[in-house]
């Protein structure tokens, strides 16, 4: 009786997930995309996982590429972080464009929390080693200076006195809550589950009075 030929078992490849396609290089448009391949790489490995060739090869363009634009890493980094303080800035700005001013602290807390969850990986690196080195970063430290001006000129609107103590509090608050749920801290906790959508407005309400 012949023997039976076995089935050969298919090869299995990997899917590529939809977080590490390449974006699309258009010549003349390195640096943007450059900015996007990091963005994936960032969100998948964090900063501290994050290499030049890594980007270019999720840029689809050669090991040495970056280096037309970029002298080092951190310059790459730096870029990234910018724009995250733009992304943040442009959110506070249309959270601030109220005529209440309690309201306009609310939405201010509310917009940060929001932004640091969206993209948890890029707002570690904002406020990681590089906002240290800012000064060495002009166009970083520019925009970090103006997402925070929302939210000091919010503050001083509300409460002229005190203003920049209030503006330092509210922000003390939202970026600790903001780590705290991105870190899932509150998992597991011996208490009612929290909702995590309202905890910014529900906190700076307590604070506010």
């Amino acid at each position: 009786m012949p023997a039976s030929k076995a089935t050969p078992t298919p090869v299995r490849r990997p899917a590529q997930s939809a977080r590490t396609k390449a974006p699309p290089y258009h010549h003349g448009n390195l640096r943007a995309t450059l900015l996007e391949a990091a963005e994936v790489v960032l969100a998948e490995r964090g900063a501290h996982g994050i290499t030049l060739r890594d980007v270019a090869r999720a840029a689809g363009v050669s090991h040495g590429a970056p280096y037309h634009h970029y002298a080092s890493l951190n310059e790459l980094l730096a870029a990234v972080a910018e724009r995250g303080f733009v992304i943040l800035g442009d959110a506070l700005a249309q959270a601030v464009a109220i005529a209440d001013t309690r309201e306009r602290l609310l939405r201010v807390a509310e917009t940060y929390v929001d932004c640091a969850r969206a993209n948890p990986e890029r707002f570690r690196l904002m406020f990681g080693p590089l906002l240290a080195r800012k000064h060495d970063h002009p166009a970083l430290q520019s925009a970090a200076h103006r997402a925070f001006s929302f939210v000091l000129e919010a503050a001083n609107a509300h409460d002229k006195k005190h203003g920049a103590s209030l503006a330092l509090a509210g922000w003390s608050l939202s970026h600790g809550l903001s780590h705290l749920l991105i870190d899932g801290a509150f998992e597991g906790l011996p208490m009612k589950k929290q909702d995590a959508d309202t905890l910014a407005r529900k906190f700076s309400e307590r604070m506010l009075g």
